[in-house]
Order: C-alpha cells, then structure tokens, then sequence
C-alpha cells in the first residue's frame, strides 16, 4: 500500500482465477483457520475495506497483512494452518496418572514431608507439584 494524497492505494489486487482458486479452496476446506486464510486474502485481493474483512472474518490487521504477504509469496499452500496441536506435555500418560493418583490420595505433607511443603502441608501448590514431579 502506498499513501496518495488521503487515500491509500492498494497494491495487492487478485486476477480471477485466482480469486476463483481462493473460493474453491474455501469451500473444500475444512479446517477453521484455513478457511478464514482463505477467506481474508481474497476479500483483501478483490478490494474491500480491511475494516470490514475484519469484521467477517474475526481477524487482526496484522494477520490479514501478513496472509496477503505469504500468498503473494508462496501461493495457496502459505494459508494452511500447519500448527500440529495439543501441548508439549514432557510427562508420559503414565506418569501423569501416577501424579493425579498422588494429588488424590495426599496431601503434601504427607507425600514431601511437612517442612518440605508450603503452607503446613494441607493443599498442593505449584511448588509441590514441581517437588514431586522431580522426585518422581
């Protein structure tokens, strides 16, 4: 975009066919994120106000800049949403049931001794937690 005399001039502007790959990558999609990928850049590509693409489609300014940057860039395949998910447990779901088990079963003072928990002992906090997992 350019700035030009009040108004900005858009650079990024969509040929059909490419409009028209971003509509049926829409419609074939079924991950959420994708398909507002898809969605953003070709409101963005045919012209209408970024005040607007964000109302439809719930994104940030920044976010429809940066799609409209990595598909002029690297195409449709830049849109995919590749984040895998989930969290990056470090426990196995083993050791996290033999942890549960633990919280249940116990109180900290019990488990790590009373000088060794907080708060005499009676509830788990975080630092406990982290205690046991280490001893464990």
């Amino acid at each position: 975009m350019s700035y030009n005399g009040g108004m900005a001039t858009r650079y990024f502007q969509l040929a059909a066919e490419q409009s028209s790959a971003l509509q049926t990558a829409y419609l074939h999609c079924q991950d959420a994120d994708t398909k507002t990928r898809y969605q953003a850049v070709r409101l963005y590509g045919m012209g209408y106000p970024v005040v607007q693409i964000m109302d439809i489609t719930g994104c940030s300014r920044t976010s429809l800049m940066e799609w409209c940057r990595l598909y002029r860039k690297h195409g449709l395949v830049a849109l995919v949403d590749h984040r895998v998910g989930g969290n990056s447990a470090k426990l196995t779901p083993d050791q996290i049931e033999t942890i549960q088990q633990t919280l249940h079963r116990y109180t900290p003072a019990q488990r790590l001794g009373k000088d060794a928990s907080f708060g005499g002992g009676q509830f788990w906090t975080i630092a406990d937690l982290r205690r046991l997992v280490q001893q464990e």
